[in-house]
């Protein structure tokens, strides 16, 4: 029985060791595609908005976000050495997609001044859809890139 106790043990630590990879992969994958798009939004917002309105200023930001966010993943996922485990990697994405929710509902529309119904009624439908897709790829492109 000693084997069944060992074992147990071993199972708690290698699930603890798991559970801290995926929250640092989720972290990290969080910060720099949040870090990009805060670059990429600033850029957005005080050069092409002026010039092409939000909407088309919005759906050109969308192409650089999704390099980003493959490449990010990528990154992370080949950095930290996650298993290609589905629930690793949807674990990883679905941690970064819900720090990036709360980043953009606590930072981002504080920032602009507006409460969450402002924000998703004045939302452009073309441009609102694509960036709401980008969330949906952004959570499960850490699964997408661990296809061979």
């Amino acid at each position: 029985m000693p084997s069944v106790k060992l074992h147990l043990m071993i199972r708690r630590s290698v699930s603890k060791i798991t559970v801290m990879r995926i929250l640092k992969a989720g972290a990290f994958y969080f910060a720099i595609v949040f870090g990009a798009g805060f670059v990429l939004g600033s850029i957005r917002i005080l050069w092409a908005v002026p010039r092409f309105g939000a909407r088309i200023a919005e759906l050109m930001e969308t192409p650089f976000m999704f390099v980003v966010t493959i490449l990010a993943a990528r990154w992370i996922v080949r950095r930290l050495a996650l298993p290609p485990t589905m629930s690793i990697r949807l674990g990883m994405g679905f941690l970064a997609l819900g720090l990036m929710l709360v980043a953009e509902f606590a930072f981002v529309l504080r920032l602009r001044g507006l409460s969450i119904s402002q924000y998703l009624a004045t939302r452009d439908p073309v441009s609102g859809s694509v960036y709401y897709l980008m969330l949906a790829v952004f959570a499960i492109m850490p699964l997408v890139v661990g296809r061979r």
